[in-house]
């Protein structure tokens, strides 16, 4: 087993917030559920009726792509 420098962490579990919805699509409030695995490598799932599901790299990547300039904010649940 390959031993990653956050391994001591685990897995941790977030939603996305979102306070405006600037494309019109996700609404506001909690819009998504995630995990940031002990690797740093991020599962995304959206709670709309366009649900869907994405990998990322890491968690500044999914805050880059989606927080619309802090318009929607991580919220670490663990």
């Amino acid at each position: 087993m390959v031993a990653f420098p956050s391994m001591k962490n685990g897995m941790k579990r977030f939603v996305l917030h979102r306070s405006e919805d600037v494309s019109g699509t996700s609404g506001i409030g909690t819009v998504a559920e995630g995990v940031e695995f002990t690797s740093g490598t991020v599962a995304l799932t959206w709670l709309s009726s366009l649900a869907c599901m994405a990998f990322y790299g890491n968690i500044k990547e999914v805050e880059a792509i989606h927080g619309h300039e802090g318009r929607t904010v991580v919220k670490w649940l663990d």
